[in-house]
């Protein structure tokens, strides 16, 4: 996300350390394509 975004907020970050295996994996194929840090998580 910091790579592709820039900073994340805290909110944000804890949000990633909780997701499980698979919503990371479902967050990694829209981050490939995501114009915005929103689009990756909706």
């Amino acid at each position: 996300m910091e790579r592709k975004f820039g900073p994340t907020d805290d909110q944000l970050r804890q949000q990633i350390q909780e997701a499980d295996a698979e919503t990371l994996l479902e967050w990694s194929d829209r981050i490939l394509t995501a114009e915005t840090p929103e689009a990756v998580f909706h």
